[in-house]
């Protein structure tokens, strides 16, 4: 038992470590945006070229790797809608309990199942858990854009307004399309599937480029947790419990027990299920007004405390990947 017990502790000290680097960036930009060295609008015009140009590239030179085939697997894709689905339920359902209206409660269960995937998880979980990471991580980021934000989408328009109109589906399809995440993989796609040989000249402008997501994402993300409010951290503990905890077991529950995922894939899914809350979920409440402060607040509480519980998952996982690919 002593002995299980050490080598855990080393295990999970070795993890923790190499966690630690990519969320001391995170503490880099937060302390440079606090102490305003760098101003609010420098940290979003860093976001932005991260956005539309860094990441994009990034996911175009993975996507572009992969074949459909590959990225596309039906009980991958069902096991991780089932469990954030039950997720997203149990948290509406509570939300709802508590005497919130239709939008909050949608809100607070996005919050529940979007974690920081795309600038957190594709750098961080492709360079500590492989490069064969890099599909289940983007099917997962692609099925959290197209799925669960069209959902918030219609859930809070068809509050308000009652019903969707043909004009909100329009807006809903238009910013789908829009979104330069979903439109670089596609792409990579696209050249995957013509699968023409990628020019030397390309292929280095997109590795130049992409690896400027990594760090820029990370420093972004502190920059911007810099200026949300630590309000209603009742609530905000309870969104982060369910994001870092709930979610990751459902999807396990799913992937391992029902689905019966490969166990590669299903270790990478756990693990990007296993986030904080995705700064998309703050945009999207901005949008349409509902209850921006509570999920400020949670992005804020879950990003802390995944510094341990994403080391702990990580630590959890990387025994199952090195089993599933035989050693």
């Amino acid at each position: 038992m002593k002995v299980w017990a050490k080598n855990w502790a080393q295990i999970m000290l070795a993890i923790f470590l190499k966690t630690l680097p990519f969320f001391a960036i995170i503490g880099l930009g937060y302390g440079a945006a606090r102490t305003r060295f760098v101003s609010a609008q420098a940290a979003a015009s860093l976001t932005q070229f991260v956005f539309y140009f860094a990441l994009s590239a990034m996911l175009f030179r993975f996507a572009a790797q992969l074949s459909l085939a590959e990225l596309f697997d039906w009980r991958f894709v069902a096991a991780y809608l089932l469990g954030s689905s039950v997720v997203y339920c149990l948290s509406f359902g509570i939300s709802r309990m508590r005497g919130t209206s239709l939008a909050e409660a949608a809100i607070e269960a996005q919050c529940g199942v979007i974690g920081n995937t795309g600038f957190l998880g594709m750098p961080m979980l492709v360079v500590l858990l492989g490069p064969l990471a890099a599909g289940p991580v983007l099917m997962v980021l692609a099925i959290d854009l197209i799925v669960f934000s069209t959902l918030i989408t219609i859930v809070i328009t068809a509050s308000r307004e009652g019903r969707m109109t043909r004009a909100a589906y329009g807006r809903l399809l238009l910013g789908l399309v829009k979104n330069p995440m979903i439109v670089s993989m596609c792409l990579g796609l696209g050249w995957s599937l013509l699968a023409p040989p990628m020019p030397v000249v390309m292929s280095d402008f997109l590795t130049l480029l992409g690896g400027a997501s990594t760090p820029g994402a990370l420093f972004a993300i502190g920059a911007s947790l810099a200026v949300k409010s630590a309000e209603r951290l009742g609530v905000a503990g309870w969104i982060s419990f369910t994001k870092l905890f709930l979610h990751p077991a459902a999807v396990a529950i799913a992937a391992f027990w029902i689905f019966h995922v490969d166990a590669h894939l299903a270790a990478v899914m756990v693990c990007a299920a296993a986030l904080p809350v995705a700064g998309n979920v703050y945009i999207l409440a901005q949008y349409f007004g509902v209850a921006p402060q509570r999920v400020s607040a949670s992005i804020l509480v879950s990003t802390a405390f995944s510094i341990i519980t994403v080391s702990l998952v990580i630590a959890w996982a990387l025994p199952i990947m090195v089993q599933a690919d035989g050693g």
